[in-house]
């Protein structure tokens, strides 16, 4: 899902100099990488003026295009944005698309988006739908989320307990930590990445230690994501004390 919205971020970057009126017909165009191009170049226009445009090609027969729109409406909000977004969660037969409603509404950080989520979280049948759903739980910062995504790291799924973790250390609710420490010893590298990036925002009596075993992993993400972690802390606690 990260490299996905990598992805958009690297095609919103392009910024032709072309009106409203331009962009509107080439959103039109029967040419794909034209219609791509056209949204792309949505980037900078405010969110009232994009969103009317996005919404031509939210049904696009490409389901590149139709991804990036549903993406762009997280970034663009509007009033209408939550609707549509929730709309597209709850009904889209495409499992990718309801994914990517599930991400843009985190980024469109609507406290509404909470009860939807979880409800994709606990029903939706496609993993990549239901780690969407976990990852803007965290981006959301919602306190109530802590309990869905504390039930996430008993997931067997290895991509869903990156998610969660990250997530929580995102929520920064240190009563997690205890959840958390049995991830130390993850096979998977990348979840111990997620655990030493999600502890520097977890400070608690335990964390300090499990930072520490951290910062001596043998795998150099890992240790260097404790390091970040460590000074993190350390960092927190002498503006404290100032």
């Amino acid at each position: 899902m990260e490299a996905v919205l990598l992805n958009f971020v690297n095609y919103f970057q392009v910024n032709p100099m072309l009106s409203l009126e331009q962009l509107a017909t080439q959103l039109e165009s029967p040419n794909s990488r034209d219609r791509l191009l056209a949204l792309a170049a949505l980037r900078d226009v405010p969110p009232p003026d994009a969103v009317p445009l996005i919404k031509k090609v939210l049904w696009d027969d490409n389901l590149q295009i139709r991804s990036m729109a549903v993406f762009a409406l997280g970034v663009k909000p509007t009033p209408e944005c939550f609707d549509i977004l929730v709309q597209l969660l709850e009904t889209e037969p495409d499992y990718g698309i309801r994914a990517d409603a599930a991400g843009a509404l985190g980024y469109l950080g609507d406290e509404r988006a909470f009860a939807p989520l979880v409800r994709a979280f606990y029903e939706d049948t496609d993993w990549l739908v239901r780690f969407s759903a976990a990852v803007s739980l965290g981006n959301l910062k919602d306190p109530r989320a802590v309990a869905v995504l504390r039930s996430a790291l008993k997931s067997e799924e290895v991509v869903m307990l990156q998610g969660a973790i990250a997530a929580l250390g995102e929520i920064g609710d240190p009563s997690v930590v205890e959840d958390l420490l049995p991830f130390v010893t993850a096979e998977d590298w990348l979840i111990r990445q997620r655990l030493a990036e999600a502890l520097g925002n977890l400070p608690s009596a335990k964390t300090q230690s499990a930072l520490e075993y951290l910062a001596k992993d043998e795998h150099p993400h890992v240790a260097a994501a404790a390091k970040i972690s460590l000074q993190r802390l350390t960092q927190a606690t002498r503006k404290d004390q100032a």
